[in-house]
């Protein structure tokens, strides 16, 4: 089977990874431009290239899919199938038309259910217990096309999102092997999303992980897990910016936003509905602490009243 793979982060590569394990024809590898990163902005391969190169495949870097001569190029190719794994660009028709057995998306939840960029971050902040992965094949509509395989798999009670991301990309990645050779082959049938059960989650912004009090600890605690690495869980302490890397819901009645320390080097702040232990956070300027080492550093913060920036 002739493959082109399109992915660009690394929670792509161990789909890559498989394929080639399964020794399957990557003929060409795309991923999204170099970007510029760290303090010098060089520009950075992704993930994907970068793994890509190391194994001598083949690699393009269009900005755009859309350009005749991109579409020229890749039918050049003549895939079999197009693989799909958080590639980060939009596939028009023609590209969606030109593998006989079509393009394939990786997609981290059981669809119909939270269609769009946020998947896993949405099944953590509503306190799913269960989630899974999709092998879909990619129509014109926002993750809407015909589904070929589904997996479920539980949510762990504190993992956060990199960690099911990338256990969900991993799952899907062998579902999609054990799923190319029968839909090939005919023996799998595709089956269209029913709509009106369709949920979608928003693109993350920024704003969203400032932390409103008078929410519950244990809806923001899901917010901690969820808004891992990005924009992280927030919220304000003498006109600076304070983040909540690591914490769990406890029961208490404190005023929401107050912090108080329970004893044993012990860190808690007051929501609406129990307490919000926190076992880790960053001041602005500063590296992540402990609870123990905050405290010791910053003996003022207990009685604190926390919230939004002055």
């Amino acid at each position: 089977m002739k493959i082109i793979f399109m992915g660009t982060p690394a929670f792509a590569v161990p789909v890559l990874q498989r394929l080639l394990d399964a020794e399957q024809d990557v003929m060409a590898v795309y991923s999204q431009p170099d970007r510029p990163s760290g303090r010098g902005k060089k520009l950075s391969p992704t993930p994907v290239k970068q793994f890509a190169l190391e194994n001598g495949l083949d690699i393009r870097q269009p900005r755009s899919l859309r350009p005749e001569d991109v579409q020229t190029e890749l039918a050049s190719l003549s895939p079999d199938v197009i693989i799909v794994a958080a590639y980060g660009l939009f596939l028009p028709p023609a590209v969606l038309e030109l593998p006989p057995l079509g393009c394939l998306n990786i997609h981290p939840s059981l669809l119909p259910k939270y269609r769009g960029p946020s998947p896993v971050v949405t099944a953590i902040l509503n306190g799913d217990d269960v989630t899974g992965v999709t092998i879909m094949k990619l129509d014109e509509g926002m993750d809407s096309g015909p589904i070929l395989a589904q997996r479920e798999v539980s949510i762990g009670g504190d993992e956060r999102a990199p960690e099911l991301t990338n256990r969900l990309f991993a799952l899907g990645a062998d579902l999609l092997i054990d799923t190319l050779h029968v839909w090939a082959s005919g023996q799998v049938e595709a089956r269209q999303q029913n709509d009106h059960h369709a949920t979608i989650t928003s693109l993350v912004k920024k704003e969203d992980g400032e932390i409103d009090w008078t929410h519950s600890a244990k809806l923001i605690a899901r917010m901690v897990r969820a808004y891992q690495p990005w924009p992280g869980t927030f919220t304000y302490w003498n006109g600076k910016l304070l983040k909540i890397v690591t914490a769990s819901a406890t029961e208490g009645e404190v005023l929401p936003g107050k912090v108080i320390s329970p004893g044993d080097d012990r860190l808690g702040i007051g929501s609406s509905d129990g307490v919000l232990e926190v076992t880790s956070l960053q001041i602005e300027g500063k590296k992540a602490m402990t609870a123990k080492e905050f405290l010791q550093g910053y003996q003022e913060f207990v009685g604190a009243e926390l919230g939004r920036k002055a």
